[in-house]
Formats: structure tokens, sequence, C-alpha cells
């Protein structure tokens, strides 16, 4: 299974989003983060990057005594792959639901509401 059709659950993507914004972490370095906003024990957070570089999700050093992890899967890859199964199947093939969704649910800045014209702009003149 190459890691492009790999499908990480909600839990491995936010460990993931963690090694994007990072970059390589321990496990410890990724657990105090996760423990900020989840109830999680580093025990799980363990187990759950162990799993995620089984896959192919994640790749370890194990040159020191504290193996460093770094994401193998790229961020804009795999957001554009999620948000393309999300359109396919919650929204129906819309990708104007998913924005008209996801701008009615969450209050943009004035600054994203700025680049969205922009970008819808750039669509039209194509």
């Amino acid at each position: 299974m190459t890691t492009e059709n790999l499908k990480p659950t909600e839990s491995e993507l936010e460990i993931l989003q963690i090694l994007w914004e990072r970059g390589d972490s321990t496990v410890r370095a990724v657990h105090e983060i996760l423990e900020k906003t989840k109830d999680s024990g580093y025990t799980t957070t363990l187990k759950l990057m162990q799993i995620m570089h089984e896959k192919g999700l994640v790749d370890r050093d194990t040159s020191s005594k504290t193996h460093v992890y770094r994401a193998l899967v790229n961020q804009e890859r795999t957001q554009q792959q999620l948000v393309s199964k999300m359109i396919d199947n919650v929204f129906n093939g819309s990708a104007a639901r998913l924005v008209m969704q996801a701008l009615g649910n969450h209050k943009a800045s004035k600054d994203e509401i700025d680049s969205i014209k922009k970008y819808l702009d750039e669509l039209s003149n194509k």
C-alpha cells in the first residue's frame, strides 16, 4: 500500500498535524501537545505512533535512545484527498455545498474572506 492511498484516522491526523507543524518530534513532545486538548495517556500516543510507523504514515529515527518521528505523508496531498473524499461522500459531489457549510459553521476572519474572494476571482478568470 502506498502512502498516497492511506486514510489516516482522526487520531492519526491529529498527530500528523503536530508533526507537520513542529517537524520531527519525539513521542513525549507530541503527547504533551495532544494532552492539552484531549485526555489521552502517553502509552496511547506511543502505540498510535507505532501503528502509524507500521502503516507508513511516519518514519522513526532509532539511532538514539529517544526515537524521533517525522511525517512521511505530504500535508497538502493528504488534505486534498480527505476533502475530495468528503465532497463525494458527504456533500454529494458538490464543492459549493462543502464551502457554504464550512463558512456557515465557522466564523471566517476578514483576511480569510478576502483570500476566498481572491481565489474565486482567479477561478472565474480561468
